[in-house]
């Protein structure tokens, strides 16, 4: 592999493209659900673009914030800054531009709300989470989640230029799904967690209380997802869907409740993620077999 090619890999690295791409995903999703026809072309490239532009600068502003103490992390410590592989100069520079570009494109391009609520989470995630909730409270991924849960509402402002109290329900799907989804993973990584004093609930609380929570957490989001067919937002299919991986994410809980097994916590974790990916696809489908129907 050339320099240059590795160079590009570990900007890329950077800015946590599996997390974006969760993001964007279910950005795009919003904007579908936002509209009986097809997204305009022009809506769906540039408002995806400027989207996931803020999503990795917040990425990378928070590995920046945070490098010091991701160099002493098992599951960090081999990003682009612990390794040295890319400078903090450099990362302040790509994060710069990359939220530069995109509240410029989505101002310019899309409508002026969408960019403002863009850059608004942008700075939620990146600054506000990272640096002072993070650190402040147990509660933390409860209190930060607005920010992370907030794609959705982007991307249907994108298409609309307006707030819908169905794109705040998206926005309450994954707000409820983010702390079973993240305190999976501390549970798993409690001993990093703890070695650098960040007070993630099974670091303060223990195993014990994160796994109830988790169980007490997964069923009101079992309860939370089937709000859109209730609302008349979607129908059967995506009712049939949501309680089929609800029930799926319930097990999982469950099982993390009751037993101690080593593995349940990452399995719990990767579950978390097919589940909400899974969710919002089905959500997807629905919405144009219902108006074709």
């Amino acid at each position: 592999m050339s320099v240059s090619s590795t160079r590009i890999r570990d900007y890329y690295e950077l800015t946590k493209p599996k997390v974006v791409a969760l993001i964007v995903f279910t950005a795009v999703v919003g904007m579908f659900l936002a509209t009986p026809d097809m997204v305009p072309l022009d809506v769906l490239i540039l408002g995806t673009l400027g989207i996931g532009l803020a999503a990795a600068s917040a990425a990378a502003i928070n590995q920046l914030l945070e490098y010091h103490l991701d160099a002493r992390m098992g599951r960090t410590k081999r990003r682009p800054l612990p390794t040295g592989k890319v400078s903090v100069q450099e990362a302040i520079a790509l994060a710069f531009v990359l939220g530069l570009a995109s509240v410029l494109l989505l101002w310019l391009a899309i409508n002026p709300l969408t960019a403002v609520l863009t850059f608004a989470s942008l700075i939620g995630y990146a600054f506000i989470y990272t640096l002072w909730l993070k650190h402040a409270s147990p509660q933390n991924i409860v209190i930060g989640g607005v920010s992370g849960a907030a794609p959705p509402l982007l991307g249907w402002t994108a298409v609309t230029g307006s707030v819908d109290p169905h794109a705040l329900l998206l926005v309450l799907i994954i707000f409820i799904w983010t702390p079973p989804h993240f305190w999976a993973l501390a549970i798993a990584r409690r001993d990093d967690y703890a070695r650098v004093g960040i007070p993630m609930l099974p670091v303060t609380h223990g195993n014990r209380f994160t796994r109830l929570h988790i169980l007490l957490y997964t069923i009101l989001l079992l309860l939370v997802s089937i709000l859109p067919y209730l609302t008349g937002m979607s129908g059967l299919i995506y009712l049939a869907g949501a309680l089929i991986l609800g029930f799926g994410f319930l097990y999982f809980a469950i099982a993390l409740k009751i037993s101690d097994r080593p593995e349940l916590p990452m399995k719990t974790f990767a579950y978390s993620v097919t589940y909400l990916m899974a969710l919002f696809a089905i959500l997807l489908v629905d919405h144009y077999i219902l108006i074709t129907v």
